[in-house]
């Protein structure tokens, strides 16, 4: 270890027995790997030619002639028989890139490594496209022009046109809920919105703002100044284990909170309202990190919160999985966190992931995580296709899309933060 990361690893030890208060943090929970799928980075669906905005990197070149990459999974959702549903973020990374990218939910169905063996391999279908179909969103969006941009030249596809189709440019949708009746909540970073759809993805309402809080490339912005960073939005969202809250977790602080502190708010589905116009809890960032990613419910109470660092490959510092409970706050008032997966070090007893004793999920940006069964957790990256690199450093090739489960011996709705 070097001193750099001797120095990094104290900190966030110092910043956690703060947290607690002064008391010794738990160790983490007993967890080991026990199941590996890959999803090649290159994987597409039919669809309007994508990428015409986002020039190429690694070896990959741009556009891609009438196909969207199934690739930049920021949310998971379970379905039965071992399926997830994958919701793709805007696309390759920003409002500007990204007009042509079609915002899409797709189903994988894994054939996951085990012990036992099995393929590793990850079978993928589109679930849904969100779309505007009854022009509800109450902005003006990429369907409704003539040209991608307004620098452009390049035609809007006529599917696009059309159907209404939502693009990156439109919404960067990063978690989705589903409902019981089969409905889905989205959240998104533009707004930053809640954004809701039918069981197809066919806009049902207006989205929904947060009050008080606009981001720089929220359309409602008008000549209001941002207190949003870019990229700052809904980028986590917890659901109530009963189903009747939403806990929408902002990524990154408000301009001018103290460092590290992000806002959890409450939403009530039914009325499509925010609970108060106040955050209902505080959560701070460890010190290295730079984003909560991800936000789950394991019971009435618990969640787990995904942090990251800006970093992959080797220099990746910081991808860990932290456990909070709403009824234990410390003397600042923030959520008390104990560590329970550290991703750049999960136990592998059985040697599935294919490197010995020790895996490790190195990528630039972690942002799914969904509950299996009552012990066992799925995680997956966001491979940002083509740009990411994590696993392939030294050879430049773009990053798969990995999904992972994670087993603990204990029940995850019987895991404590002391």
């Amino acid at each position: 270890m070097t001193r750099a990361a001797r120095v990094l690893t104290l900190a966030a030890v110092v910043a956690q027995l703060a947290a607690c208060g002064g008391a010794t943090p738990a160790p983490p929970p007993d967890h080991r790997l026990v199941g590996y799928a890959i999803l090649p980075a290159a994987s597409f669906v039919e669809g309007p030619t994508s990428g015409q905005f986002a020039g190429g990197a690694n070896g990959i070149g741009m556009p891609f002639d009438t196909m969207q990459p199934a690739q930049g999974v920021s949310a998971l959702l379970p379905e039965t028989s071992g399926r997830f549903l994958a919701m793709s973020d805007n696309g390759f990374g920003t409002q500007e890139n990204s007009p042509d990218y079609v915002l899409t939910v797709y189903r994988f169905v894994p054939s996951l490594k085990t012990a036992a063996g099995g393929e590793a391999t990850i079978g993928f279908e589109t679930a849904m496209t969100l779309r505007d179909r009854e022009d509800k969103i109450g902005f003006p969006i990429v369907a409704e022009q003539e040209t991608y941009r307004a620098d452009s030249e390049i035609p809007v596809d006529p599917a696009i046109k059309e159907r209404r189709l939502i693009t990156g440019a439109d919404l960067d949708i990063e978690s989705f809920r589903r409902m019981s009746d089969g409905t889905f909540w989205f959240g998104d970073e533009f707004g930053p919105f809640l954004i809701y759809t039918d069981a197809s993805g066919v806009l049902l309402r207006p989205p929904v703002p947060l009050p008080g809080v606009k981001s720089p490339q929220s359309p409602l912005l008008g000549n209001d100044q941002p207190n949003a960073q870019a990229s700052g939005g809904f980028e986590a969202m917890a659901q109530s284990i009963d189903g009747s809250r939403l806990y929408p977790m902002l990524e990154k602080p408000l301009d001018g909170a103290p460092e590290g502190e992000l806002n959890i708010y409450e939403f009530d589905p039914m009325s499509g309202a925010y609970v108060s116009d106040e955050p209902i809890r505080k959560y701070r960032l460890s010190p290295e990190a730079m984003a909560a990613s991800e936000f789950v419910a394991l019971s009435e109470s618990t969640f787990l919160v995904l942090e990251r660092d800006a970093e992959q490959g080797a220099e990746a510092l910081h991808k860990k999985i932290f456990l909070v409970d709403f009824g234990v706050t410390d003397a600042d008032g923030y959520l008390v966190k104990r560590e329970v997966v550290d991703l750049l070090s999960i136990p592998d007893p059985n040697d599935i992931g294919g490197m010995g004793e020790t895996f490790s999920f190195p990528f630039v940006t972690i942002e799914s995580i969904a509950v299996f069964d009552e012990n066992t957790i799925a995680v997956a990256n966001d491979n940002n296709y083509p740009f990411s690199v994590g696993r392939h450093v030294a050879a430049g090739e773009p990053d798969d899309t990995e999904l992972i489960l994670l087993r603990f011996q204990e029940r995850l709705a019987d895991l404590t933060v002391q």
